[in-house]
């Protein structure tokens, strides 16, 4: 309890800032978590560029390009 009543101590300038401008970084965190879970589906690519544009394509909600390769 005593760790607790030091940090809020320590961050009580934050807190009460937060409640003057109500913004939280909740968007931010959001767009990093959908840019690993593009990084584990495109696990195994080699380039950087593939990736950079899997994640203009996903986070931009567009149509994924069609690939050089195909699987059958």
């Amino acid at each position: 309890m005593r760790d607790f009543a030091w940090t809020i101590g320590r961050h009580e300038d934050d807190i009460l800032n937060y409640f003057e401008i109500p913004i939280t970084n909740g968007a931010v965190e959001g767009m990093n978590n959908k840019a690993k879970v593009v990084s584990h589906r495109y696990y195994g690519f080699r380039t950087a560029n593939t990736y950079i544009t899997a994640l203009y394509h996903c986070l931009g909600k567009l149509p994924e390009p069609e690939l050089v390769h195909r699987f059958l």
